[in-house]
């Protein structure tokens, strides 16, 4: 489903189907497996905010996954962010959406 959601395939059928599927066997799966599904709903919860997509009850389950990951940055994420702050750029470093997303380098209040 993951690799579905990164192409942007549109057919909320296929996305239902694998949802329901996928929701059966919820229990074998593993940390990593459970975060990448956060995303997967993510992606159909915005693509398609009315389909009644299997794995949404679950959603608060896979964040939990999700924002349960460590955050790890690389040594060059550090330099763009030293190198922004020298360009008069103030930001916040591995900034947390409410979404449960980690954003390597953001300006919140910049919304």
């Amino acid at each position: 489903a993951w690799a579905f959601a990164c192409i942007g395939w549109k057919h909320s059928d296929l996305f239902t189907v694998l949802g329901s599927t996928i929701l059966e066997r919820l229990d074998v799966l593993n940390s990593t497996d459970m975060s990448q599904l956060y995303l997967v709903s993510m992606y159909a919860l915005i693509e398609w905010p009315h389909l009644e997509f299997p794995l949404s009850a679950q959603l608060q389950f896979l964040r939990s996954a999700y924002t349960g990951s460590d955050v790890t940055s690389s040594r060059f994420q550090h330099e763009v962010s030293t190198m922004l702050e020298r360009l008069g750029w103030s930001h916040t470093f591995e900034y947390e959406t409410a979404a449960g997303f980690s954003l390597d380098l953001a300006d919140p209040e910049s919304k």
